[in-house]
């Protein structure tokens, strides 16, 4: 008999390590949707994720500009945006 708090606990634990992944800084891929009008600082929707850029976030635009279209990358650390970077098309889903 397969003991009931098994499936339970592989749930949290599954649960647990995606929140860890979340808040670990993780880069983030999505086309950009939408963009400040006149800044880099403000909000950023990204692959549909919404991340809001401050005086302190690093703008790379190496491989291209941050165009409404464009492939970027968001690196985060907690709830802070670190860095916002073009990259190649076909780094993005």
């Amino acid at each position: 008999m397969t003991n009931p708090r098994i499936p339970a606990m592989t749930l949290a634990c599954c649960a647990l390590a995606v929140s860890l992944g979340a808040v670990a800084g993780d880069d983030f891929y999505g086309t950009v949707e939408s963009r400040p009008a006149d800044d880099t600082v403000g909000d950023w929707v990204i692959g549909g994720r919404t991340f809001t850029a401050t005086a302190a976030t690093a703008i790379d635009t190496d491989d291209g500009p941050l165009d409404v279209g464009a492939c970027a990358s968001v690196d985060t650390e907690g709830e802070r945006v670190e860095e916002i970077e073009s990259e190649p098309a076909g780094k993005c889903p």
